[in-house]
């Protein structure tokens, strides 16, 4: 299908981009033409849909999208190397220490404790205390949980 494009919808085409444009900078804080109180009055309030988001298809999403990919992976990552390194308990939970898992990790990625801190808020892994530093929880039990260990991406 031929689309036939005339001088008056490139007319109209150019005029919404420059209205968007100056809608645009009404709204950024670094323009010359920023408005605060129209800024204030449009902007997203708590419980509204796309608070605390990116736009939607920005460049901002894909990036965050793409972050959240990667960390997934480094999770399952991890849960692989604990299932290799670890020793199956009585209950069939498999278990490593800290110190242990730290000295193999930290070859791969010098982010252990954040993986592993994001493994156990996606319910991947279990272990003791807020945070682990290396030399004084090298004792803590690291527990790979089974049931839920299947991978996020």
């Amino acid at each position: 299908m031929i689309r036939i494009i005339t001088i008056s919808d490139l007319r109209k085409e150019w005029q919404l981009r420059s209205e968007e444009h100056v809608e645009r900078q009404r709204l950024n804080p670094f323009s010359d033409d920023f408005d605060h109180q129209h800024a204030m009055d449009v902007r997203l309030r708590k419980g509204d849909n796309g608070y605390g988001r990116p736009e939607e298809g920005s460049k901002t999403e894909q990036r965050g999208k793409r972050a959240l990919q990667h960390i997934h992976k480094e999770i399952d990552e991890m849960c692989l190397i604990v299932r290799d390194m670890g020793m199956r308990g009585r209950d069939g939970k498999i278990r490593v220490t800290f110190g242990r898992l730290f000295e193999r990790y930290v070859r791969i990625s010098d982010k252990v404790v954040g993986i592993l801190l994001r493994a156990r808020k996606h319910g991947r892994l279990d272990f003791e205390g807020e945070m682990l530093w290396q030399g004084v929880h090298d004792n803590v039990i690291i527990t790979l949980l089974e049931e839920q260990d299947k991978p996020l991406t």
